[in-house]
């Protein structure tokens, strides 16, 4: 089974929440792909490569596959190749569409494309998934909502976001922003 990287790089105040990375079951390339992607173990250029090397050269099932497609999707991203990243997460919903991390990352690839509306459809999608994390699936919702004019929904989202995993500082910093006012 192959895990996927979810986009934990904040670029700027409203930039989306983590990378989700796809875990590989078994070694070779898709496996190297991961970790590269997971733990930055080369440069990102070079992790993009050795994920391609293993989607042309390694016979992969259709899980690694479409892990290794989100994985290389996630070094793109980072890179600001986003076409080329929401590529590769097109690619790996079609092998597997139930994947909550590549909707995931998805979302966060059309926020940084100031494509919100796109984003919250993605994010729709990884929070009805599930996904491995869902606090980042709220986070990045929150910020596609602020920016479509629902402020009211991107407050809620946050404070979800900080229920989920009341470590992720992001999350405060964002709240911190929100006065609440009763009638």
């Amino acid at each position: 089974m192959v895990r996927t990287v979810v986009f934990a790089a904040i670029l700027v105040a409203l930039a989306p929440a983590t990378t989700a990375q796809v875990t590989v079951i078994g070694g070779g390339l898709a496996r190297d792909c991961y970790e590269a992607a997971k733990y930055g173990l080369l440069s990102q250029v070079a992790a993009e490569e050795l994920c391609t090397r293993a989607l042309e050269h390694e016979a992969l099932n259709l899980t690694n596959r479409a892990a290794t497609f989100t994985n290389r999707g996630v070094l793109r991203m980072r890179q600001g190749k986003l076409d080329a990243a929401l590529g590769d997460y097109a690619a790996s919903k079609r092998i597997s569409p139930g994947s909550g991390p590549t909707w995931l990352n998805e979302g966060a690839a059309y926020i940084l494309k100031q494509d919100y509306n796109s984003a919250l459809v993605s994010l729709d999608k990884a929070i009805e998934l599930d996904s491995s994390d869902l606090y980042a699936a709220y986070y990045n919702r929150a910020l596609a909502r602020e920016r479509t004019g629902d402020v009211e929904g991107a407050y809620y989202d946050f404070l979800k976001s900080r229920e989920l995993n009341p470590d992720y500082k992001p999350t405060d910093e964002q709240l911190a922003r929100f006065t609440v006012e009763t009638n």
